[in-house]
């Protein structure tokens, strides 16, 4: 899967017949999640690109946000928004690569933060709810890998309330292979149905990371499940094979970072919350305790895409209930 060379917003693409309408989302790029909680209007704003695709079906519809990993929009991300489609919800897949000048992430996942991916998913939940063919309380979020942490975080009160609102969150959280080495020590995510699917042999993400994550918030009452599929590799959903990628810099085996109410990281060798902390910060820490390698593998093999879509379908298909 080679990196997009292109603006998505530059692309045509139609769905049954259906244009995707572009979309221009007001968004932000925090420096790190304190940054984001504390003053998320104050913020460097930057406008993210989507693609909004609505059936030609009685309103207001249930909508799934779709949010790409490192490599940006690929033709996965596609394939399940028009799936999602077919199956009568709208569908907005964002870009948050090429407004921001980045075509890819996968050799540094330092070229904008964390806490801006996961901003960027409400930003795009805020835009939606406006919309009169959106229904405002059944709108979920898919999000690969980068996109799968981006969501997550999303979903987290801690992180929604000062951004949103209170009284604002997704209806429903599927988070694909997800970064889950930052994680709130209170991960209460309200009203939100949760579920991660990871393959087992993920050489990108922790799947312990992604077991915790689900964990703590099932221990604190939410809906949130995790399925983790044998042998599968990144990126399991892809029709292609399973190859590797020389230049992706992971760590998969460095400790948790986790977060203060406030967003502020927790340096794991202290136990000490420091506002000023950033992601690179972080990263740079892993290099150096040994965790960070060169070169991971992606692709699907066998039955894993369907095994994905199956999943991926009756996850999200509790949101048609009224349509």
């Amino acid at each position: 899967m080679s990196e997009r060379t292109t603006r998505y917003r530059d692309d045509q693409v139609t769905y049954r017949g259906v244009e995707g309408e572009n979309l221009t989302i007001e968004s932000a790029n925090p420096a790190n999640y304190v940054e984001a909680i504390t003053d998320p209007a104050g913020g460097e704003p930057v406008e993210i690109d989507a693609k909004l695709f609505v059936p030609d079906s009685p309103e207001p519809h249930p909508t799934v946000i779709v949010v790409p990993g490192s490599l940006g929009v690929g033709p996965n991300h596609e394939a399940h928004a028009e799936t999602l489609f077919e199956l009568g919800f709208a569908v907005c897949v964002i870009d948050p690569f090429g407004p921001r000048a980045v075509s890819s992430t996968v050799a540094d996942q330092t070229a904008y933060s964390f806490a801006a991916s996961a901003f960027d998913v409400l930003a795009t939940l805020r835009a939606l709810r406006q919309r009169p063919e959106i229904d405002a309380d059944r709108i979920a979020a898919q999000g690969h890998s980068r996109g799968g942490s981006a969501v997550t975080i999303a979903a987290c009160r801690r992180f929604a309330d000062p951004i949103v609102g209170t009284d604002v969150g997704l209806a429903a959280v599927y988070a694909v292979y997800p970064w889950c080495g930052h994680q709130f020590l209170d991960p209460e995510i309200g009203s939100t149905r949760y579920r991660s699917i990871i393959g087992e042999r993920d050489e990108w993400c922790s799947v312990q990371q992604a077991q915790a994550q689900a964990h703590a918030m099932a221990v604190g009452g939410a809906d949130a499940t995790i399925r983790v599929v044998a042998n599968a590799h990144h990126s399991f959903d892809r029709l292609e094979a399973v190859h590797e990628i020389e230049d992706a810099m992971v760590a998969p085996e460095a400790p948790t970072i986790m977060l203060a109410d406030d967003g502020a990281m927790i340096d794991p060798r202290t136990g000490e919350p420091d506002a000023a902390l950033t992601d690179y910060d972080g990263f740079v820490t892993a290099l150096k305790g040994g965790h960070g390698r060169t070169g991971a593998s992606i692709g699907g093999a066998g039955d894993e895409p369907q095994v994905f879509r199956d999943d991926m379908v009756r996850f999200h298909s509790p949101l048609l209930g009224n349509v």
